[in-house]
């Protein structure tokens, strides 16, 4: 019963998020999960293979914060719309790209690898720490 209950709290959250754009700070709040999100011209056009963008991420001072990370792959996940398409964003990004994008989640098959979301569909998959793959940070 209690994993029922969390199941529909967790779907409950999902359904009900709503994505607000701050235009001012290029950012957008997920009202759910109270996570921030970066949503400004770098994030279509950074490139960065997984340990680059890892540490832009750490390093990033964007909107007033310091505290940037690079998602993990649920985080990520989460911002996509599978019912859209090119990009399959959530509402409320302006800066929504259809480009693979880096999750800081490690594949559990090879370390080699990582999950990035491709935007195009929001479908999530696996690619070579050595590719370069676009950069969203999140912060929260």
């Amino acid at each position: 019963m209690k994993n029922i209950l969390l199941a529909t709290f967790l779907l409950h959250s999902c359904v009900q998020a709503d994505f607000i754009r701050d235009s001012a700070l290029e950012v957008v709040n997920d009202s759910a999960t109270k996570l921030m999100w970066q949503d400004d011209n770098a994030s279509t056009t950074e490139k960065r293979v997984w340990t680059e963008a890892i540490d832009y991420c750490d390093g990033l001072i964007f909107a007033g914060y310091e505290d940037w990370r690079l998602p993990n792959s649920n985080e990520l996940y989460s911002i996509a719309d599978r019912s859209k398409r090119d990009p399959a964003i959530k509402d409320g990004f302006v800066n929504g790209s259809s480009v693979h994008y880096w999750s800081s989640t490690t594949s559990r098959k090879n370390v080699n690898n990582a999950w990035f979301v491709y935007f195009i569909d929001g479908i999530d998959s696996e690619s070579k720490k050595s590719n370069s793959l676009n950069v969203r940070c999140v912060r929260g």
